[in-house]
């Protein structure tokens, strides 16, 4: 079974906010969460008892050719995991942060949350987990041809090594979202200058990947003049199905972080109407109408800010009750993660907002003057529009 997960999974530009766990809970290996996805149970059981009977018919050792079945099964997942681990410990002495490591159906993923900083650290980030695995194909091999092959033993080390020449191959093809299509980013990168350049590249080389992979049934139909198995249609969709998929994805990616400098505090921020904590909030809502503006900051005696008004507060709090509600109790304190400068841009602005989820940003100018206020819900819709194209 091969590991076709990508080496490693950035966070998409806007993504954020609590999620769900992905699985179950392993420990940390080498201080990296490693959780195990409800789907590698699926395709565990699937192997225990395909696999169960091919040792059956091998060794002559009744149910238990389950348990051996089961146990390369597992076995088979910790090879996965050593794979996946290359990639994050490289990615960890490189500096780069690793949320997880997520073991399921199709194989494995390493959460990287940052780019490689350059060209030659992608590269090895992700040829290091095929040449790892490689590694353990040749140990195994060597295994194999010492330790008696009609044994248990025997068996299911000719099966693991066989196993990870598969994984090491596989993930070596050009494209992504496989090693091979970040090795082959790095390429790219590497000759023009520009990541992004190498991104589209290595995306269509995957597009491509996988719709040879969706062929491969009709193909071999062809070569051998009948069709293929059931089984072999399904794994060809699952798997075709997946890269198309996911270098579509790393394609909309690219495009969104080319446009994200386009993004700046300063111009999505709102006009600002600054008044006093006390003023009623109906009157706060008219005088912001008269004046044209978009937002309301809450200011102290002497005209420093000290809160934004919440929309959602304000929509909460019913017409007739308004007149009674002073202004000042729809306002969040504002704390410095709340205070975002008039240039901030792109990405360093999404991380900003990320690092303080809020409603309402207070924009200043360089020299701390309010210049406006940045809604969230604004932010979302151009992040979606930049994403659209």
């Amino acid at each position: 079974m091969a590991e076709t997960g990508a080496p490693t999974s950035r966070r998409e530009p806007g993504q954020g906010g609590r999620e769900r766990r992905p699985g179950l809970y392993m420990g940390r290996w080498f201080g990296i969460p490693v959780y195990v996805g409800l789907s590698w149970f699926l395709i565990a059981a699937l192997i225990t008892y395909w696999y169960g009977d091919y040792i059956r018919s091998l060794l002559d050792i009744g149910a238990w050719s389950y348990l051996v079945a089961f146990a390369f099964a597992v076995l088979l997942y910790l090879s996965v995991l050593v794979h996946e681990l290359a990639h994050s410990v490289l990615a960890r002495h490189y500096g780069l942060p690793v949320r997880r490591i997520v073991l399921y159906m199709l194989g494995g993923v390493s959460e990287i949350e940052r780019e490689p900083q350059t060209a030659a650290r992608e590269f090895w980030v992700a040829f290091v987990g095929p040449l790892l695995s490689l590694l353990l194909a040749a140990v195994g091999f060597v295994l194999w041809l010492v330790v008696p092959q009609a044994t248990v033993p025997g068996v299911l080390i000719q099966q693991l090594w066989v196993a990870n020449l598969l994984v090491g191959v596989f993930n070596l093809l050009p494209g992504l979202p496989l090693d091979g299509g970040r090795m082959l980013r790095a390429g790219v990168w590497g000759a023009t200058g520009s990541p992004a350049a190498g991104t589209r590249f290595a995306a269509w080389a995957g597009r491509a990947l996988g719709a040879l992979v969706l062929a491969i049934p009709l193909l071999l139909a062809l070569a051998y003049g009948e069709m293929p198995s059931l089984l072999t249609f399904a794994w060809a969709a699952i798997l075709g199905g997946f890269i198309w998929m996911a270098s579509s994805q790393s394609l909309r990616v690219a495009g969104l972080r080319e446009r994200l400098p386009g993004l700046r505090a300063g111009a999505l921020a709102r006009r600002a109407l600054p008044v006093a904590a006390d003023l009623p909030v109906s009157e706060a809502l008219r005088r912001r109408t008269e004046a044209g503006a978009g937002a309301l900051v809450v200011c102290d005696h002497e005209g420093r800010p000290t809160g934004v008004a919440s929309e959602a507060a304000i929509d909460r709090i019913p017409a007739e009750r308004r007149p009674w509600v002073a202004v000042s109790g729809t306002a969040r304190s504002l704390e410095p993660a709340l205070m975002l400068g008039r240039d901030l841009a792109g990405e360093e602005l999404i991380k900003a907002v990320q690092a303080a989820p809020a409603g309402e940003y207070l924009v200043v100018d360089d020299d701390g003057r309010v210049y406006g206020v940045l809604v969230k819900a604004d932010l979302d819709r151009a992040l979606a529009a930049a994403a659209r194209g």
